[in-house]
């Protein structure tokens, strides 16, 4: 397995554009399954999970080209029976095609998500929201059996703003009788950029972006070509490298509302953050400053796909941080891996507590999960000598090309394969 080999010490400076988002592109490539035609996806991002879930649509028939950042699919007939288990087992966003086979297909059983190991994250949601639009579930041995006789829309109250769940209803009401509408849904941007898509494809949504989302079933669908929203994620993983590490970088591609709260917490540090006509601009040149309190939670609150890149950041910042995790439960286990390189890091529960320390040392780390693994790709770079990041598999599934983008903003960086 391949590694990521890091010689520290550099300051980052330059231009880097920002990736089509993964959070993004997987319920919309899920989406193209709903229309018996193709869709066109622009800036879609060449990363492992996209891989994956591009190897599922194959699986079931669906023809695939691909020229760089543009993807083809064409979904005219497909076979649910086929469904290819070994890449499901590989991600969680698997769980996407829940709620666009739903709307396809009568009958199918889809296997149990895989993916980081950073929390439960139960489908029970997922599940109970589509069965209350008709679909008959069953789980057993590892599979979720679905059978549809009728689809029908209807008000579906979500407990927990989920991301997925709203983006599953979202899709299974596409196909539904009536209107569906979702309460306490998602407000997260990719949930906005979906809905623009199924716009684009001849849907008729309102509320996207809102705790309240209304979708009218039966529309015409239509081919359709869409540009992927930039990666909110990635350009705040950058972002906070170049805080630790020093520098000045502009990240080209994201809105800044997208990332407003990460914004104002490198701000909070020290940092200087300034909007240019091309993207957002930060230059580090002292010391952070410590954060006392940090909660994760859904948009517009600090995301959690950014808390351990944020973490490592901390480890270094003058006086002691607080970081509680929200939403995943065993999102602190980098906390592990950045205390052998150096940092004082305490965990109780959902609560890391992060003592600055003067410098980080290199070290052999092993990355757990995806944006563990980025956040000791910062460490590595905010230390004192030579780093290795084992894993690099779990970091590919989010980031496109880590090392040539942070290569090109003057990091020293590189992949060694393993044995």
């Amino acid at each position: 397995m391949a590694s990521y080999f890091i010689s520290g010490g550099e300051k980052l400076k330059g231009t880097v554009k920002i990736q089509g988002s993964k959070n993004a592109a997987l319920p919309i490539i899920a989406a193209s399954l709903l229309h018996r035609g193709t869709t066109v996806i622009r800036e879609c991002p060449w990363i492992l999970d996209v891989r994956y879930m591009l190897e599922v649509l194959k699986s079931i028939g669906c023809s695939i080209f691909i020229d760089g950042s543009t993807v083809w699919i064409d979904a005219s007939d497909i076979d649910a029976s086929k469904l290819e288990k070994e890449c499901i087992g590989k991600m969680r966003s698997s769980i996407l095609l829940l709620g666009a086979m739903v709307g396809r297909c009568a009958q199918f059983s889809l296997d149990y998500p895989g993916g980081c190991t950073i929390g439960a994250r139960p489908v029970d949601i997922h599940l109970k929201a589509l069965s209350r639009m008709g679909v008959h579930i069953q789980e057993q041995e590892g599979q979720i059996y679905c059978d549809t006789k009728v689809l029908s829309g209807g008000e579906i109250q979500l407990p927990y703003p989920s991301v997925g769940a709203t983006e599953n209803i979202m899709m299974a009401a596409v196909k539904a009788e009536g209107v569906t509408w979702i309460h306490n849904a998602a407000r997260e941007p990719e949930i906005v950029d979906l809905a623009e898509f199924l716009k684009r494809m001849g849907v008729r949504i309102i509320g996207a972006g809102t705790e309240r989302i209304g979708i009218l079933g039966k529309c015409p669908l239509c081919d359709t070509e869409y540009q992927v929203m930039g990666d909110r994620i990635v350009a705040g993983t950058y972002l906070l490298a170049a805080a630790g590490a020093g520098g000045e970088i502009e990240v080209c591609g994201v809105k800044e509302e997208h990332i407003h709260c990460l914004l104002q917490i490198c701000e909070k540090m020290g940092c200087e953050i300034r909007l240019t006509d091309q993207g957002i601009c930060l230059r580090s040149s002292r010391r952070l400053f410590s954060i006392e309190d940090i909660h994760t939670q859904p948009f517009p609150g600090f995301p959690t796909d950014l808390q351990s890149q944020l973490m490592a950041v901390l480890t270094k910042a003058v006086g002691e941080s607080r970081i509680f995790e929200h939403v995943f439960e065993n999102r602190f286990g980098t906390a592990e891996e950045l205390n052998k390189m150096g940092a004082d890091i305490q965990i109780k529960n959902n609560r890391a507590v992060i003592r600055g320390v003067a410098k980080l040392k290199a070290g052999h780390v092993y990355a757990k999960d995806l944006r563990g693994g980025a956040a000791l790709v910062i460490a590595g770079l905010m230390a004192e000598g030579d780093s290795i990041v084992e894993n690099s598999i779990f970091i590919e599934r989010g980031y496109q090309d880590i090392c040539k983008d942070l290569t090109g903003l003057g990091a020293k960086i590189k992949v060694i394969e393993g044995k």
